[in-house]
């Protein structure tokens, strides 16, 4: 038997060290306003697993959803896709 794709996002860590192996990443998206067609930037935040507490403030990282790994962790850090200069 054979698992579906996991949803997956890239965004930017905002906080990484306060919590072990946890890292807050920032996903930034774009959304058409209903009543005056404007695009608007919008921004969403989520607790993502981090192993081996390799991400640091800035990187920009591919996070996955995966089963819940706390109260409001539910996405793992796939790959670093770029490190913060």
């Amino acid at each position: 038997m054979e698992r579906n794709d996991r949803n997956t996002r890239q965004g930017v860590v905002v906080s990484a060290g306060k919590m072990d192996k946890t890292v807050v990443v920032q996903i930034t998206y774009m959304v058409k306003a209903p009543k005056i067609g404007k695009v608007v930037k919008k921004t969403k935040k989520f607790k993502a697993h981090d192993e081996n507490n390799i991400c640091g403030i800035g990187d920009t990282v591919q996070i996955m959803e995966t089963r819940p790994l706390s109260k409001d962790k539910y996405h793992v850090v796939v790959k670093v896709v770029e490190k913060a200069k």
